[in-house]
């Protein structure tokens, strides 16, 4: 779903939202997928494709600085005023389509929601808009009309459900190969609770664990010293 999302921005230079709660993994298949759009085998097919992410609450003149600094590679004057830098914008998003994905979207502001929408509709500009956040993000995007209304493509990542984990993490990592259902379950509801990032900490622990005790199989023994050593004993969220 995520690809669809990604390939039909950029390809209709359209906007789409790509949002849900922190480690579920959204910047990596984000980048898997904006990675294929700029190696596609034949150069005719191939999107360029820029990614910014502004710090929170940026105003609207940072908004455009650190956005033109971006796709240039060249610095802005600092005399130069929001207007100067926005009309920039405008000419260098009519050079060449492309996509531009805004990261951590959820810390923009209304007003640099607005300009974004702005430059997206102008009438010289060409390229995709793929906002990306975490915690908050669809949120803040939707209490904007304007902008909302022009989203054609959204993607909620979620957590992986109970009934997924067993499967899905036995083909994830060589060390639940044999476990059971319930010794994942386990792992989940005690500490990963379906998030990619909390499989990823427990796993990379659970193998350095079993490593040094010269075990193959995954036992309640190393579950538990893995939960003591992240976050204290499973009470990760």
């Amino acid at each position: 779903m995520a690809r669809h999302v990604v390939t039909d921005t950029a390809e209709h230079l359209a906007v789409g939202v790509i949002h849900g709660l922190a480690g579920l993994g959204k910047t990596f298949a984000t980048r898997t997928c904006t990675s294929a759009l700029a190696t596609r085998t034949r150069a005719t097919d191939r999107i360029e494709v820029v990614t910014i992410a502004f710090p929170a609450r940026p105003t609207m003149r940072l908004l455009a600085d650190l956005m033109l600094q971006t796709l240039t590679g060249t610095p802005p004057a600092r005399r130069d005023n929001r207007f100067y830098l926005t009309a920039a914008l405008v000419r260098e998003l009519a050079r060449v389509p492309r996509l531009v994905v805004v990261d951590e979207a959820q810390r923009l502001p209304e007003e640099c929601i607005e300009l974004l929408r702005y430059l997206h509709d102008h009438d010289d500009t060409a390229f995709g808009l793929l906002y990306v956040g975490g915690n908050g993000c669809w949120e803040v995007l939707s209490r904007q009309p304007m902008l909302r209304s022009r989203v054609w493509r959204r993607q909620n990542f979620t957590p992986m459900s109970r009934t997924e984990v067993p499967q899905v993490m036995r083909s994830y990592h060589r060390l639940y190969a044999d476990a059971d259902d319930d010794l994942l379950h386990y792992i989940d509801d005690r500490f990963a609770h379906g998030i990619w990032r909390n499989w990823a900490l427990f796993s990379s622990t659970a193998y350095l664990l079993a490593k040094r005790s010269r075990r193959t199989m995954l036992d309640l023994e190393i579950i538990d010293n893995a939960f003591a050593l992240n976050a204290g004993g499973g009470n990760a969220s």
